[in-house]
């Protein structure tokens, strides 16, 4: 069974008579014999639409409870099970009761198409989720009730009901649409005549688009190439010239007498990157033509005519409009013009304009071929033997006679050679000269410049044609090696841009730095704005003084509608500006990449910020209440005389208030250090130290006899905070002697490797997996399932902290046999003099 068939109702507005129409529709079905049945239609008790449901099946909907109310909503099943030819489902947008089969009306539909069953439904314009923002600009409602623009472009029909305001606002208050007691209100708010206005052009054009697009794939489908002038479409010719300003604003009037005219700007470059237009010119025109609601478009071709044809020709255009030619009257000799060729080849169906400008017949620079491709000292060359070469040989031949073929065929290798160094100017100037010293001195009648054999004539013909052919072959050579080289160059730069977008590594300042050393100039810059009359900032730029304004630059980018990149220096080519789009492009991703990357950096950082208040809070809540109800109820027994405590008593109770106030101790300084460490407040004050001197003051908070030390006095001195690597060792310890078993020592032991020294704090107790070693240095992180009250889990954090602020890293081992070894490195510096003498002479009495 094939999918199903989508039929929609669009309306500007509530009331226009929707479902009226598609209960209208659904009679006409019924009448032909179309199994056709009602899945869920409102009527808002609006009398004609309720009658309109008589004679119709309607499948029962179903209850839903929610919030202690009863609601209906259509039956998916139901109208499945019941498998008609059509279903009517009202209110495509709306959103069902939560606990229903699908969240939107329009994926309910979507599962009876799917089906195969046929759907008639309705929906208005606003709401569609591409228009949300447009609405409520009209109308000041926020539309909650919405659905994606494709679910209605996929529609196999889409019928307008359209209906004007005044009627509309007439239906309203003959109470034909809401209630009488809602009528006043809704006349003076959404159902205003702008509002409604609106709303009705933005169906109108919605449903517009659509039939073009329907057109343009039939016109594609059936490859009709004739124009069809069902809209008026207006193409703009444009050169690159100042007189570019005039045609657009032309074009423009022209669709202004025209309802829903568009006019479309369109510049030609030829594929070698030959042109004359300027492209601040060309910027300018673009930003003109959009903002008179057009659109420009940028094609390649070598054929003008033609290529400007076929673009007309394939957006269905029906007028073109070309200025009058630049052409001053001896350059006509090159051909008629493209306004004559685009007249004489439009056809019937595409009329031609042809506007007069102030820069009629005053030129227009026609490009030539830049001799550049062979180097200055070639053309140099070229022209030297070009004109001193026949004359050298002149006077060569004067002295001997070697015949007329002869002589042809050296004055034929000194054109040849004038073409390989210097290419097609050279070598027509030495064909030219050489013809006529051929002719003059060795060609009868001698001294003179005619011919009498008519085989002389062919031959310093032949002469010139294989002289010229050959240049020709050169020049053209010369123009494929450089294209071909320009092709590879702008390849490898295209290669690298493409690279770097998939491995995300160039930042904009380095990219930047890039297209001032591409292309030569003395600095680039990133250019952005808010809005339309808001001033130019700068995002990011290489090199002195760069442009502040796209005015102010040699050559602008245009990116989008308020960003461009201005380069200063010199006016690139054309050819150069198709691989400085792809930089402009790339460089606008590489500021948006960079922006969403700060983005993301801060809120990690307050999401950090808030787990880490939000545990601070926990720890407050619980493992500091926890010490001072303890402290608090040890208090309150000492000093209640109802009870005689014994002494032995009375010290416990001490005791515990001395072990509640150390935890609380511990806790708080904790804490204090992580907010320290979190606010950056944390500044080291770094000196040479030993680590005996150190280490053992840390062991003050642990049982007596369950720590080994293995600190070697041979160890070079480390340059740390005293404070912070006793805080940090302490941490440690403490941490290593909660986890470790009773009968099990934990061993501190130091070592010197290069210029670091390790600290090593072993356990024997459960050790860490690999992915957790890590983890165990978050903040507020208990390892495995240890119980509240055991500490807030900030001891290894602050020691990692302690230890970055001091240089040096603190990470997490396995200890052979079973554990964890915790390794702090910190810097080591000298040994102190005593102690490497003391070390040396050790050493002597051992060997």
């Amino acid at each position: 069974m094939g999918r199903g068939k989508l039929r929609i109702y669009l309306g500007a507005a509530p009331g226009v008579g929707k479902t009226y129409a598609m209960l209208s529709e659904a009679h006409r079905r019924v009448e032909r014999g179309t199994d056709c049945v009602v899945g869920f239609v409102e009527h808002h008790h609006r009398p004609r639409t309720e009658v309109m449901l008589h004679g119709l099946e309607q499948v029962p909907r179903k209850e839903l409870e929610y919030r202690g109310g009863v609601f209906t909503e259509m039956d998916v099943d139901a109208v499945l099970r019941r498998a008609p030819a059509v279903a009517l489902v009202d209110e495509l947008a709306h959103t069902n009761v939560p606990g229903s089969r699908n969240d939107k009306r329009w994926q309910d539909v979507e599962e009876l198409l799917a089906a195969g069953i046929d759907v008639v439904s309705t929906v208005n314009i606003q709401h569609l989720e591409s228009l949300g923002d447009v609405v409520e600009s009209i109308t000041g409602v926020r539309q909650r009730e919405t659905l994606p623009d494709e679910v209605v472009r996929r529609a196999d029909q889409i019928e307008l009901v359209d209906m004007s305001p005044p009627a509309l606002r007439r239906r309203m208050a003959h109470g034909n649409i809401y209630k009488p007691d809602k009528v006043d209100a809704a006349l003076s708010n959404y159902f205003r005549p702008g509002n409604l206005t609106a709303l009705r052009e933005l169906a109108l054009l919605w449903v517009a688009d659509r039939a073009d697009e329907y057109l343009t794939e039939y016109r594609s489908e059936h490859q009709v190439s004739r124009i069809w002038g069902s809209r008026e479409r207006i193409v703009v010719g444009l050169t690159g010239g100042p007189e570019g300003r005039t045609l657009i604003r032309r074009a423009a009037r022209l669709a202004e007498k025209g309802a829903g005219s568009e006019v479309l700007a369109v510049y030609i470059a030829r594929s070698d990157g030959l042109t004359s237009a300027s492209p601040k010119e060309l910027a300018v025109q673009r930003t003109l033509v959009e903002d008179l609601g057009g659109t420009f478009h940028h094609v390649i071709g070598d054929d003008i005519p033609a290529s400007l044809l076929d673009f007309a020709r394939g957006v269905n255009a029906t007028q073109i409009v070309l200025g009058s030619s630049r052409r001053k009257t001896w350059q006509y000799v090159f051909g008629p013009g493209v306004g004559t060729t685009v007249a004489r080849e439009s056809g019937p169906d595409l009329d031609v304009h042809i506007v007069t400008h102030e820069e009629v017949a005053k030129g227009r620079g026609l490009p030539v071929a830049r001799g550049a491709r062979l180097g200055r000292s070639r053309i140099i060359w070229g022209w030297a033997v070009g004109i001193g070469g026949p004359v050298a040989m002149a006077l060569l031949l004067n002295t001997i006679d070697l015949g007329l073929a002869n002589d042809m065929l050296l004055f034929l290798s000194v054109t040849v050679a004038a073409a390989l160094l210097g290419g097609l100017l050279p070598a027509l100037a030495s064909a030219a000269f050489g013809s006529l010293l051929l002719n003059y001195f060795y060609t009868p009648p001698l001294h003179r410049l005619t011919v009498a054999d008519p085989k002389n004539i062919v031959a310093i013909v032949i002469f010139v044609g294989v002289a010229v052919s050959v240049a020709s072959v050169v020049d053209l050579a010369a123009r494929r090696t450089h294209q071909a080289a320009r092709l590879r160059a702008e390849s490898e730069i295209l290669s690298f841009l493409a690279g770097s977008v998939l491995r995300g590594e160039t930042s904009l300042e380095a990219l930047l730095e890039r297209v001032r050393e591409t292309f030569g100039m003395e600095s680039v810059a990133l250019l952005e704005r808010a809005g339309d009359v808001e001033p130019w900032t700068c995002a990011g730029s290489a090199g002195p003084k760069p442009a502040t304004r796209p005015e102010d630059a040699d050559v602008d980018m245009p990116v989008g509608d308020h960003m461009a990149l201005a380069l200063s220096g010199r006016v690139l080519p054309a050819s150069d500006r198709r691989v400085l789009a792809a930089f402009a492009a790339q460089a606008v991703v590489v500021l948006d990449r960079q922006r969403l990357q700060h983005e993301a950096d801060q809120a990690k950082e307050l999401a950090e910020g808030n787990r880490i208040r939000t545990a601070l809070l926990a720890a407050v809540s619980h493992d500091l209440r926890t010490p001072l109800a303890g402290i608090k109820a040890a208090v309150s027994s000492l000093r209640s005389d109802d009870v005689a405590w014994s002494e032995e008593d009375r010290a416990e109770l001490l005791e515990g208030i001395e072990d509640g106030a150390d935890r609380l101790d511990h806790l708080v300084g904790n804490l204090l250090d992580m907010s320290r460490l979190q606010t950056g407040t944390v500044a080291p004050l770094i000196r040479e130290i030993d680590l005996d001197e150190v280490v053992p003051m840390a062991l003050g908070g642990v049982p007596e006899d369950s720590v080994d030390l293995d600190i070697p006095e041979s160890l070079p001195m480390v340059a740390v905070d005293a404070g912070l690597l006793e805080r940090a060792m302490a941490n440690l310890v403490e941490n290593a002697v909660k986890y470790s078993p009773v009968d099990e020592r934990v061993l501190v032991a130091a070592s010197a490797m290069a210029d670091r020294v390790e600290v090593r704090v072993v356990d024997r107790g459960p050790g860490v997996p690999d992915d957790a070693k890590d983890r165990i240095f978050a903040p507020f992180q208990r390892y495995g399932d240890a119980p509240r009250g055991t500490g807030v889990g900030l001891g290894l954090a602050v020691a990692r902290g302690f230890a970055e602020a001091m240089g040096g890293t603190l990470n997490a081992e396995d200890t052979p046999g079973g554990g964890l070894t915790m390794v702090l490195t910190v810097r080591a510096v000298a040994r102190r003099p005593d102690l490497a003498a003391r070390s040396a002479v050790a050493e002597r009495q051992a060997s």
